[in-house]
């Protein structure tokens, strides 16, 4: 229909119209919210690079998870900062690592919300890389036990899904085989599928002093020219047994989110990354952008692009633009 017959401003004119006849819905209950836990008692670091983040002790986690569930925030992403690091990441797979004891304390005050753990070494390891290193290569074979065994003792803990992020070759078939041998046939894995070498963790790295102490990444994570590659990948891991795939970061990859989703049929989550939030929310102190609108117009795109979890820094003020009704 040619105009004059067809006005497309019609269906535009008002706010509930333009509400109602929306084709992409974006809830709180599509959030899951990133935590940093390190080890004492009453610590609540701010992270430089990451307004309004902060590298919490558990106690003080314990209070982060209750304030998001409080708000309809259904989940929450686990990383943690051990004691000590070692060439081989061993607080990552100890029984009193510092995950496992926020997961036990999340598990012990808020059991109604859902606890995932990423599953990787570099914050682990004395090296920063997410595996095994000898002779200066990262080792994928060797790495995968540690994995497993880093999966199994977050389960053991009260984890309800784990998320292995490391990207080394038939890490999720390993986790996947470890779980099911432990009794855990029933816990869910959240493979980070598609993640590539991006220049958008810096300050996720500062956060979780996770940067390599030699070389980088990009032996084990995807180059960014690449989109059939990622579809392997993930095709890979859906073979493998993951129940939930995810592109990481989300905001320049929406093409490759939106691949995914059309490809298989299972869950897609994105990863809104730390600089990703880190720019918008450096735009919005300075006044260049109006960082609300920004942040809810970046959600809806990674939610438009086919995800159906949307892993964000911004999951609590998001959600009380939505709960409010504030929302753009």
């Amino acid at each position: 229909m040619p105009y004059p017959v067809y006005r497309p401003r019609r269906l535009r004119e008002s706010a509930l119209l333009r509400k109602m006849i929306r084709e992409t819905r974006f809830d709180v209950g599509d959030l899951i919210y990133p935590l940093f836990a390190v080890h004492g008692r009453g610590i609540r670091e701010p992270i430089p690079s990451m307004p309004g983040q902060c590298r919490l002790s558990v106690d003080e986690l314990v209070k982060e998870a209750k304030d998001a569930a409080g708000m309809r925030i259904p989940a929450v992403l686990l990383f943690g900062l051990p004691k000590e690091k070692d060439p081989r990441g061993s607080e990552a797979y100890a029984e009193d690592g510092i995950v496992q004891q926020a997961v036990r304390a999340i598990k012990d005050t808020i059991p109604d919300l859902l606890v995932i753990t990423d599953v990787c070494l570099c914050q682990y390891t004395s090296h920063g890389h997410c595996g095994v290193v000898e002779d200066g290569r990262v080792k994928n074979d060797p790495t995968l036990d540690l994995l497993a065994r880093t999966a199994v003792s977050h389960v053991e803990a009260g984890a309800d899904m784990v998320a292995p992020s490391d990207m080394m070759d038939g890490r999720v078939a390993a986790i996947r085989e470890t779980l099911d041998e432990g009794g855990f046939q029933e816990t869910p894995i959240m493979a980070y599928s598609a993640k590539y070498a991006s220049s958008f963790y810096g300050p996720f790295r500062d956060a979780a002093e996770s940067a390599p102490q030699f070389g980088d990444r990009r032996s084990y994570q995807m180059d960014p020219g690449n989109a059939i590659e990622a579809l392997r990948e993930v095709g890979l891991d859906v073979d493998e047994g993951a129940d939930i795939v995810m592109v990481k970061p989300a905001l320049a990859y929406l093409d490759v989110i939106a691949r995914v989703k059309g490809e298989f049929g299972l869950p897609v989550a994105a990863y809104s990354v730390s600089g990703e939030y880190a720019m918008i929310k450096a735009a919005g102190r300075l006044g260049w952008l109006d960082e609300e609108r920004v942040m809810m117009e970046a959600l809806m795109a990674i939610r438009r692009a086919g995800a159906d979890l949307v892993i964000t820094y911004f999951a609590k003020d998001a959600a009380r633009l939505l709960e409010s009704g504030a929302a753009p």
